[in-house]
C-alpha cells in the first residue's frame, strides 16, 4: 500500500461492509459497529472471545460496543459522584483543562482521574475497576500487564464537537514528524494502546456520543491523512454515532477515525470516562503515581479479600492499579530472583495480599523497590 493518502483507496477500505457472521458472540451490527451484550459476552471462553475481539479492532470495524458492560449501574453513579467532586475542585481552584482536539474549557476534563479517583474514594475506585468487560478486552487487545489511564470528559448542552483524529501514539504528533516514522512503525503504533469509554449517562445521539468511521484504523496512512481537508470532510459525511445507555462501554483501536460528538441537547450533560489503556511495552501517555493509587486501594483489597472476594476480582483492580511491567530498573541492585525479571509492583501487591501484609509493610516496601530501579551508575 502506498503511504501518500489517497481518499479513493481510503473509501474502498471503509465502504467494507461488517459481517456479523465473522464474530459470533456479537448480538447485531447496527452501522457497521459491532454490538456486544456483556452477559453473552462474559459466558463465553475466555481464549475464543478474546481472539474474536482482537479480530474485530484489527480487521474488522475496529469497534465494539458492550451493552450493559457495568451491569451495577449504582457503581457508576458513585464513580459519577466522585468525579463530580474532581471537577468541583477543580473549578473551585481555577483550573481550566485542556482538550487534545477541542477548546480549552468548552468541556470539563478531568486528566490522570485514575489516580485522582483512587486517592479521593478508593473503595469505589476498586469496584469500578474490578469490571470484568474492561479486563477482558484490555487483556484481548494488549495482553497482560497492561496499564489504565483515564481522563474524565463532561461535554455540556451546546459543547462542540471534536475535530476527526487518530489518538496516541502517532495521532499526536505534527503530520511532519509523523512522516519521520517508517510504515511499520505506523502499522506498531495501534497495538500499543487501546482507546475506552464508559457512558455515565444515557447518551442520545442529540447529546453528541463520539463519532465513528468503521474500518477506517485499516488505512495505513491514516495518520498522514486525518488533518487533510478531503478526509475530513468525508468523515463528516459519513461518519456514525450510537446512542449509549449509562453502564455501557465502548471499546475502538485507536487508529480509528473518530471525534466527540457536539451537545445538541436541552439538558443532558454528557459524562464519559474515558479510558487509555497502554500495554506493558509501550508508553502510557499519562504519568500516574501507581504507588500512591496502590497505597490508597490496597486497604480496600485486604478488607475485600476478607469478605470473600475471589482471586479474579483483586486481580482486575491489582491490574487497574499497580505497575505490571518490571522494567526498566537497575538490574545491579534490583536483580531477577527466580526467573528472568525482578518482581513489578503487581508482583509486590499480590504477595502483600497472599501473605496479608499491613498497609504500612506494603508502604515501605514499595518505597524499598522504587529505590532500587534508580539508577546509581558506577
Amino acid at each position: 500500500m502506498s503511504f501518500t493518502p489517497d481518499l479513493d483507496a481510503f473509501r474502498a477500505l471503509v465502504e467494507q461492509p461488517t459481517e456479523l457472521t465473522a464474530h459470533p458472540h456479537a448480538t447485531e451490527v447496527r452501522d457497521g459497529v459491532l454490538l456486544y451484550d456483556a452477559g453473552r459476552l462474559l459466558g463465553a471462553g475466555r481464549e475464543e472471545i478474546r481472539a474474536e475481539l482482537a479480530a474485530a479492532l484489527a480487521d474488522g470495524p475496529g469497534i465494539v460496543v458492550v451493552r450493559g458492560a457495568f451491569p451495577d449501574t449504582a457503581v457508576v453513579d458513585r464513580a459519577t459522584a466522585v468525579f463530580d467532586a474532581l471537577i468541583a475542585a477543580q473549578r473551585a481552584a481555577g483550573t481550566v483543562a485542556g482538550d487534545h482536539f477541542a477548546a480549552p474549557g468548552a468541556n470539563d476534563r478531568v486528566w490522570n482521574a485514575l489516580e485522582k479517583a483512587a486517592l479521593h474514594d478508593p473503595e469505589t475506585f476498586a469496584d469500578y475497576y474490578a469490571n470484568e468487560v474492561v479486563a477482558l478486552v484490555s487483556a484481548a487487545w494488549l495482553g497482560p500487564a497492561y496499564q489504565i489511564t483515564s481522563q474524565i470528559n463532561v461535554v455540556n448542552p451546546g459543547g462542540a464537537a471534536q475535530t476527526v483524529h487518530r489518538d496516541y501514539h502517532l495521532g499526536f504528533l505534527s503530520d511532519e514528524a509523523a512522516a519521520a516514522y517508517p510504515p511499520h512503525v505506523h502499522r506498531l503504533s495501534p497495538v500499543l494502546t487501546l482507546q475506552g469509554a464508559v457512558a455515565h449517562c444515557d447518551m442520545p445521539v442529540e447529546s453528541g456520543p463520539t463519532m465513528y468511521l468503521p474500518h477506517s484504523q485499516k488505512y495505513g496512512p491514516g495518520y498522514l491523512a486525518w488533518r487533510r481537508p478531503e478526509f475530513q470532510e468525508y468523515f463528516a459525511a459519513h461518519h456514525v454515532q450510537l446512542p449509549l445507555a449509562k453502564g455501557d462501554a465502548v471499546f475502538f483501536n485507536p487508529a480509528l477515525f473518530h471525534a466527540a460528538g457536539a451537545n445538541r441537547s436541552a439538558g443532558v450533560r454528557r459524562m464519559a470516562n474515558l479510558l487509555q489503556v497502554s500495554s506493558a511495552f509501550g508508553r502510557a501517555m499519562e504519568t500516574v503515581d501507581r504507588a500512591a493509587v496502590v497505597n490508597a486501594v490496597y486497604p480496600v483489597l485486604l478488607e475485600r479479600k476478607a469478605e470473600g472476594a475471589g482471586e479474579e476480582w483483586l486481580e482486575r483492580v491489582i491490574a487497574a492499579s499497580a505497575e505490571g511491567y518490571p522494567f526498566p530498573t537497575d538490574l545491579d541492585r534490583d536483580p531477577p530472583v527466580d526467573g528472568l525479571a525482578p518482581p513489578s509492583q503487581a508482583d509486590l501487591v499480590r504477595r502483600a495480599l497472599r501473605e496479608e501484609w499491613t498497609a504500612q509493610a506494603l508502604r515501605e516496601e514499595l518505597r524499598a523497590a522504587g529505590a532500587r530501579r534508580e539508577s546509581r551508575g558506577v
